[in-house]
């Protein structure tokens, strides 16, 4: 196998003229080289998994996963610290890639939603390189890895969640703008369509249907739109005496045509 790297740090595997590549193949995100290089070392022994990229930002593996195919990425966490579109953004530019996440800690609400989003594997950056080559092969033949902790966190998360969504006195309280916005999602518009009808940008829209995600626990405008047809909602609100004295209560929306 010829190496190369480049002065970004970026690295790929080209197989041999004459040889196809095989194996389980990996980009390593991680911002810190030692780390990268720890693993590619790793690695380099097992005659089934070959390093074929490196990153050091989510730029970079954006860029990777354009350009390399590839079965499975180990991310460091710390790069989608604080950001809300970077796994849904990595599922959308790979989706037959799956997604290892290393921690420098494990905690019930990072770890869930980790799960929750889509991540195959939860591991703390300390992990020995035995167990990490072991992960990689679990996941590559299509298990999500997961310990007894974490299935504990998971399976009481989804309890709590069908609790809320059962019980009427726990429903999250949404403002009319964000039931206004349900309202267009419900009849199929478009987010431009919605900016246009309220008044607003899409940006602004977008803004919004992140904190309706957080409050109703769902992930996409599907499963939004399910949730409250099938609970209701939209009904709940216009007749709850409550909700109308906070406010101007959701107006049925007409899309444009």
């Amino acid at each position: 196998m010829v190496l190369k790297f480049d002065s970004n740090h970026d690295a790929g595997e080209v197989p041999e003229e004459g040889k196809p590549a095989a194996g389980i193949r990996v980009i390593l995100a991680d911002s810190q080289a030692i780390y990268r290089v720890g693993m590619r070392k790793i690695f380099a022994l097992e005659d089934d998994i070959r390093v074929v990229a490196q990153a050091e930002t989510l730029k970079n593996l954006y860029a990777a996963l354009v350009r390399y195919p590839t079965d499975i990425v180990v991310l460091e966490g710390q790069l989608i610290a604080g950001t809300i579109d970077a796994i849904p953004e990595f599922v959308r530019r790979a989706p037959e890639a799956k997604l290892i996440v290393q921690v420098v800690e494990t905690d019930v609400a990072n770890t869930v939603e980790l799960y929750r989003r889509g991540v195959r594997g939860v591991v703390p950056r300390s992990i020995a390189p035995d167990l990490l080559i072991k992960c990689i092969r679990k996941i590559a033949a299509g298990e999500t890895w997961i310990d007894n902790q974490s299935i504990s966190w998971v399976i009481e998360a989804y309890r709590s969640q069908a609790t809320t969504l059962t019980n009427p006195r726990m429903q999250p309280k949404l403002t009319a703008k964000e039931l206004a916005i349900i309202g267009c999602i419900t009849r199929g518009m478009r987010n431009k369509e919605i900016a246009y009808q309220i008044g607003t940008s899409e940006q602004v829209i977008k803004n919004y249907l992140r904190k309706v995600y957080d409050k109703l626990g769902v992930s996409d405008r599907l499963e939004l739109a399910l949730y409250c047809l099938h609970h209701q909602i939209l009904k709940k609100y216009e007749q709850d005496p409550a909700f109308v004295g906070q406010g101007e209560p959701p107006q049925p929306l007409r899309a444009k045509i």
